[in-house]
């Protein structure tokens, strides 16, 4: 018999079996995306319920007090809408519509609301595209400036005109800017997205701007571009004032942690320290607040799009509100929830792109 031990027995390879397992960014995607399709479903039981909650009757809004004497004409106008099902029916029948890519007729356009909803939202889309960029390049900047002068002459100046920017009422602020820059300055167009005689450039995305540079046409994208100026600036004056404020609180969160020191006593640039450990460790919360702000500009540009004759989807919301358009109701929101369910959704992706730790939960 050998003295020596016997060797231990193999020990089987069972990871030839195993899927190798995705990514956490991948995984962390996949959840995101399975719950904005939850949220989805939720947005359109929500929109109808609460839309056919809203009191009035649309008969009487779309008839007339003539035609509710006649109970034939009434019948006939339920049953061409389908106000004679059950609610349970009608919600059936609008989510297999909305599922093809029907969401009803406008009972005051008489039009799909989906063509609609093609031509209102990219004027907002653009409205509001333009004021959350200048209020992202303002805000921060403002904000880093701030905290980074904190105390000083240029931090007071900076918090009183972001107070002043989150204080100031929109609609009040677009009526003084109208009346100054327009009516007695002569400085900026009036209303509309471009001047009438040059007339809208040939439509490939909805937004003038856009359109337009595509089309080589540099005389209707100045005209769009000054139509577009004041209104989103007036826009932009509150989430200016508010990213100016996060930015601020959260970039000097940042300086005052143990990495930031040590990076600037190793003797980094300021510029590297700045940009690769302050903003980096900030953007979290000023991402948050990027998003709702953009969110809320979209859905609340009602009396901006009024005061300026805008076409966007604010002034499609009212006057289907005022007539109890039920359809088109339905319409903007199921539009105005689906933009916040793209936002939380990309903002969900940065976090993950920008803080890998977000991956794991």
């Amino acid at each position: 018999m050998s003295d020596t031990p016997d060797s231990p027995p193999p020990v089987p390879d069972t990871r030839a079996g195993r899927r190798p397992k995705a990514h956490p960014l991948a995984r962390f995607l996949v959840r995101r995306v399975l719950l904005a399709l939850l949220m989805a479903w939720g947005i359109t039981l929500v929109t109808f319920v609460l839309t056919n909650l809203v009191p009035g009757d649309p008969v009487a809004a779309n008839l007339g007090q003539r035609a509710l004497g006649d109970p034939a004409i009434v019948a006939q106008w339920r049953a061409e809408h389908g106000l004679d099902q059950p609610l349970w029916q009608q919600y059936l029948i609008h989510l297999q519509g909305m599922l093809h890519g029907d969401l009803g007729m406008s009972q005051q356009s008489h039009r799909p609301v989906s063509e609609d909803l093609a031509e209102f939202v990219p004027a907002t889309l653009e409205l509001a595209g333009a004021a959350i960029l200048v209020s992202l390049v303002l805000g921060v900047a403002f904000g880093v400036v701030a905290a980074l002068r904190r105390d000083r002459l240029s931090d007071h100046a900076l918090r009183v005109l972001s107070l002043i920017g989150i204080s100031v009422p929109t609609f009040w602020l677009a009526l003084v800017a109208f009346y100054v820059f327009f009516y007695r300055l002569q400085l900026t167009p009036g209303s509309g997205r471009v001047d009438v005689a040059l007339g809208p450039a040939p439509p490939v995305t909805g937004l003038q701007t856009v359109d337009a540079l595509l089309a080589g046409r540099w005389d209707i994208f100045s005209s769009a571009l000054a139509h577009l100026a004041t209104p989103a600036l007036v826009l932009a004056l509150y989430t200016i004032g508010l990213l100016t404020r996060f930015t601020r609180s959260a970039v000097l969160e940042v300086l005052g942690q143990d990495y930031v020191r040590a990076a600037r006593a190793k003797g980094l640039p300021g510029r590297v320290v700045l940009f690769r450990y302050v903003l980096r460790s900030a953007l979290v919360p000023i991402i948050t607040v990027a998003g709702l702000a953009f969110g809320s500009l979209l859905s609340g540009t009602v009396l901006v799009e009024a005061i300026f004759a805008w076409p966007g989807i604010g002034q499609y919301a009212y006057k289907s509100a005022t007539t109890l358009d039920l359809p088109a109701v339905m319409g903007v929101g199921l539009v105005v929830g689906a933009v916040y369910l793209v936002i939380n959704l990309a903002v969900d992706v940065l976090y993950g792109v920008i803080d890998p730790r977000v991956r794991l939960r």
